[in-house]
């Protein structure tokens, strides 16, 4: 329900910009918002699994997640859409990260690779249903629908949680450190309103970086405040595992860029190449479909080169694929873009998956809520963040060139700087040893 809801906005947006009165650039906020407050209440996820229990989680969390998605179907305008958005945000951070704690506390180091593909495997229908799902409904119903088909989906979610999840506790937790909590969400909330207000003529530029300013000076207390708490929200203790600090580090880079694709591609497609948000949803499929196709090959991949060549060298290739999409004109066969884009969606899979597992091959068992805590508020962040990057080349190259509208050289432009931090995470999972993570892969030097 989360991947359908996340693929099908983007295929929608140009008609709600439309309905609603404004532009489709500034609509990326319905993005932003949503991941943002993924980011910001995600923390406290294992807190809240270990406090209340995640059978009663998880209910709670689908029945507002599916509440905040009729309200985004009733939204009058931005302000109240972002507001739903907040809200289903809310819902969706005690999802997946609990549903991942729950998985990694069962399997042994060496099935965390094939645990994790499992995992992804059904939640990458949402991808693939999503564009042209998205694109069906909004063209014959409305972009509104493309929110009220989460209420079934909830519907037969709460089944399934009440049938299949065991009501069980675990040891009662330590007491959730509020100030922690406190100090970096509200470092997360003011750094991304820097991000997407600024330079976009949303708020005056002098508050747009007075939101980084704050948000730097509470992330640095929220750092300072985690080194000497007892039982601290952010533990600072899981950077002095190397294959879990490289891991979190590169993949934040590369996610900047991945997420900015999935905003731009819908968007390219119905603005550049006048596509309708059916064929545009039927395109993006490609992305998906070789997601789909990558995941069962993650682990033989994983065994023959080893985390540290497949992180390295498959960067390389994403950041090619966005250099292809870069050189996309309305003269492309449709056959041929559809190949890139499949292509694309290979390598990213790879990354994500290979990026995930090594996250958690050398975590103590008894720090895997804190390990899933960072990484999973580490992923939202800079997921939410490539939106705003990808979004802000897209508009600085449109004014630049005195458009009103982007144009196709602008889409080029926005794919060049999709293609830049993902380059930039090859070097730092190069600095992984060569046998990390063997354990889970299965590789083995020589």
């Amino acid at each position: 329900m989360q991947n359908l809801d996340s693929s099908v906005i983007a295929t929608a947006l140009p008609a709600m910009a439309r309905e609603l009165g404004t532009e489709p650039l500034h609509l990326s906020a319905a993005i932003t918002s949503y991941l943002v407050a993924l980011t910001v209440f995600i923390p406290v996820s294992g807190w809240v699994a270990d406090r209340f229990g995640a059978k009663r989680v998880f209910m709670v969390a689908i029945a507002v997640f599916a509440f905040a998605s009729a309200l985004c179907g009733l939204s009058r305008g931005l302000g109240e859409l972002v507001a739903a958005r907040v809200l289903q945000g809310m819902g969706g951070a005690m999802m997946l990260p609990v549903a991942r704690l729950l998985l990694l506390r069962q399997v042994r180091p060496e099935d965390v690779v094939r645990a994790t593909t499992w995992l992804t495997m059904p939640a990458l229908l949402g991808p693939i249903l999503g564009p042209p799902l998205g694109g069906l409904l909004t063209d014959t119903v409305s972009w509104r629908a493309v929110f009220w088909i989460n209420l079934p989906v909830a519907a037969a979610g709460l089944l399934a949680v009440w049938r299949l999840i065991p009501d069980e506790r675990g040891a009662r937790p330590p007491r959730l450190d509020a100030v922690g909590v406190g100090l970096i969400g509200a470092a997360l909330a003011c750094l991304m309103f820097g991000a997407e207000t600024i330079g976009r003529g949303l708020v005056p530029a002098p508050l747009a970086l007075a939101g980084f300013a704050l948000g730097g000076g509470l992330g640095w207390m929220a750092v300072r405040w985690a080194r000497r708490a007892p039982n601290p929200a952010l533990d600072l203790s899981m950077f002095s595992v190397p294959s879990f600090r490289i891991a979190v580090a590169s993949g934040s880079l590369f996610r900047i860029g991945a997420g900015a694709s999935p905003f731009l591609l819908p968007l390219f497609m119905q603005l550049g190449f006048g596509a309708s948000a059916t064929t545009s949803g039927l395109i993006t499929l490609a992305t998906a479909l070789g997601a789909f196709v990558m995941k069962p090959m993650t682990s033989m991949a994983l065994r023959n080169l080893g985390f540290r060549r497949v992180l390295t060298w498959n960067a390389g290739m994403v950041a090619a694929s966005f250099v292809a999409c870069s050189l996309f004109t309305p003269g492309w066969p449709l056959w041929a873009v559809f190949l890139v884009l499949a292509w694309g969606g290979l390598s990213r899979s790879l990354q994500f998956t290979a990026s995930n597992a090594l996250s958690y091959v050398d975590v103590p068992p008894g720090k895997l809520s804190s390990a899933t805590s960072i990484t999973a508020t580490a992923q939202q962040l800079f997921m939410a963040l490539g939106v705003t990057w990808g979004a802000g080349w897209l508009a600085a190259s449109s004014a630049l060139g005195g458009r009103a509208e982007p144009a196709v050289a602008d889409f080029a432009i926005a794919f060049l700087g999709a293609a830049l931090p993902v380059l930039l995470a090859a070097p730092l999972a190069a600095r992984l040893a060569p046998d990390a993570g063997a354990r889970a892969s299965g590789h083995r030097r020589g």
